[in-house]
């Protein structure tokens, strides 16, 4: 952060007049070869350092630039430093460079030290500079902090340029402060230096993705009123955004505006509402999107068909869907793997490993490599089968390319152990994940539970269960309704009761398994009167409406 005493010591260095638009040496270099890779850029710099006469900082910011443009700002930066100890004094545009690669680098006070350095040798900071440091920030996440800094120097009387906001406000929707963004849109319109198109749709684009479409639209009607066209980028953001409201009415309307304004629709817009379909099972209006997609003679792509796929497998129809990836390569797309994860985990969900193996072999044979959820989804595949071997040869297949077990995959393993009431080993690997630093969830806990609960082991699972209330984790009904299951299994109705009733008290809404499970285990005993006792109870406390 560069603000108070620092800012004002920086700004304070020098007597400062407005910036100029652009360095001159920027103009003059912008059309200037490039070296062709760092290797010639080093090579080159370091013939300039032993040229005799001494040639002038020009020709060094060119190299310097070359190296900043390919991402090297350390070499940049240390080029800079071997420079300096030869006797070159930087330039305004020299500085610019370091303080865009300090930037880059997440180092903000060597940035600003930078700044610094440029007031104090009498030079005056460009719009270029001053966007760069507010880009800085905020690709830092220190978006308040760019915020301030925007204050001091308009306080000194610089202008900012539509850049300038632009960076803020893009910085204010990243982190999720899409209402700070639209305040600082509203400063614009009443300033100097009005929004425009990009700043409209950043701002919109970040009210649909907190939710607020209709908060935005209202934006898009201001922008018919301010004179200023809306494009593509405009209604994909309000597409999507009124998708994930379900408001499916406001998106078809928003699709068949864009044609009325003569802004033709891309694979992108189109992918939303096929997706958003799909999602909430409307594959019909899925399909039907897509026919759509053709008739404007645009081509599904691999996206289109991952999500009709997806589509099909939430609707339990793995055929439909393993046919869509085989039109998909009929058609020369090429499938990726998130396509091949959507029916592997599809085809494991319906215990048709066999099937999901083949597609497996299949992702090698095109070269492409299997990801994590792949191997989760076979593992817990081949452990509903009790195939075990297989899956250790999954895991060590898993370590050999580069993947490691996630906390998603320690709970299927897990899973897969308790059910086939190898306990033993399913507590070895739930001390192995907190060996490895993997927190368990409450997922990961339940599994737990409710296995020791099945397994026998009452005395181990409530050992755990108590330690999570201690811990305050927010159990949930599964986790409740294990433990209250066995103590009515072991006679221990007491118990079962006391804790049927915790749940209400720690905010977890019993539910009927739970209910049904007590109720019937002391109508099975024929301690009617506890039973009838426990229902009155049940109404009293307002758990229970006849």
């Amino acid at each position: 952060m560069f603000s108070g005493r620092a800012l004002r010591y920086a700004f304070s260095a020098s007597s400062l007049s407005l910036p100029h638009a652009v360095s001159p040496n920027f103009r003059f270099l912008s059309h200037s070869p490039n070296p062709k890779s760092i290797e010639e850029a080093i090579s080159s710099f370091h013939s300039l350092l032993h040229m005799n006469p001494q040639p002038s900082i020009v020709r060094i910011n060119k190299i310097l630039g070359s190296v900043a443009k390919m991402k090297h700002h350390r070499t940049a930066i240390s080029l800079f430093a071997k420079a300096e100890c030869k006797g070159f004094t930087p330039s305004l545009f020299t500085l610019s460079i370091l303080i865009n690669c300090y930037c880059h680098l997440g180092n903000m006070s060597f940035a600003f030290s930078i700044l610094g350095k440029i007031l104090k040798m009498d030079y005056q900071p460009d719009i270029i500079t001053l966007n760069t440091l507010l880009k800085g920030q905020c690709i830092n996440t220190n978006v308040r902090e760019a915020l301030v800094f925007h204050n001091d120097i308009l306080a000194k009387g610089f202008q900012l340029d539509e850049v300038s906001y632009c960076t803020l406000i893009n910085g204010f929707c990243k982190i999720g402060k899409t209402s700070a963004a639209l305040e600082l849109l509203r400063k614009m319109e009443t300033g100097l230096v009005k929004p425009g198109l990009v700043i409209y749709n950043t701002v919109i684009d970040g009210l649909c993705k907190e939710g607020l479409a209709i908060e935005a639209k209202k934006l898009y009607h201001e922008m018919t009123e301010r004179g200023i066209s809306r494009d593509i980028i405009t209604y994909n953001s309000l597409i999507y955004g009124f998708c994930c409201m379900d408001q499916w009415q406001e998106a078809t309307w928003l699709l068949n505006k864009m044609g009325l304004e003569g802004i033709t629709p891309c694979i992108y817009t189109f992918n939303i509402l096929v997706d958003a379909f799909c999602k909430k099972g409307c594959i019909t209006k899925a399909e039907a999107i897509v026919g759509r997609m053709m008739k404007s003679s645009i081509k599904p792509d691999v996206i289109s068909y991952s999500a009709l796929m997806d589509g099909y497998c939430m609707m339990n129809n793995v055929d439909e869907s393993k046919k869509f990836l085989n039109k998909m390569i009929k058609n020369d797309v090429v499938p990726n793997v998130f396509s091949y994860n959507i029916v592997i985990n599809g085809l494991c969900k319906i215990n048709r490993v066999g099937e999901a193996m083949d597609l497996f072999q299949e992702m090698h044979c095109k070269g492409l490599v299997p990801d994590i959820v792949t191997y989760t989804s076979l593992i817990n595949g081949l452990l509903k089968l009790g195939r075990i071997s297989k899956v250790q040869d999954l895991i060590y297949e898993m370590h050999d390319n580069g993947h490691f077990p996630n906390r998603v995959t320690y709970s299927v393993l897990l899973d897969g152990l308790c059910k086939s009431q190898r306990l033993d080993e399913a507590i070895m690997l739930f001390k192995k994940m907190g060996v490895l630093g993997i927190q368990p969830d409450i997922y990961t806990y339940t599994i737990l539970i409710d296995g020791l609960c099945k397994g026998g082991r009452l005395n181990t699972a409530r050992q755990v269960f108590h330690y999570l209330l201690v811990k305050g984790y927010p159990l949930d009904v599964q986790a409740y309704t294990a433990m209250i299951n066995e103590f009515c299994k072991e006679g221990l109705f007491d118990e079962a009761k006391a804790l049927f009733f915790q749940m209400g008290e720690n905010g977890c809404l019993p539910d009927f398994v739970a209910f049904e499970t007590i109720i019937g285990a002391l109508l099975e005993k024929g301690d009617h009167d506890k039973a009838e006792n426990l229902l009155d109870e049940m109404i009293a406390r307002g758990l229970l409406k006849l």
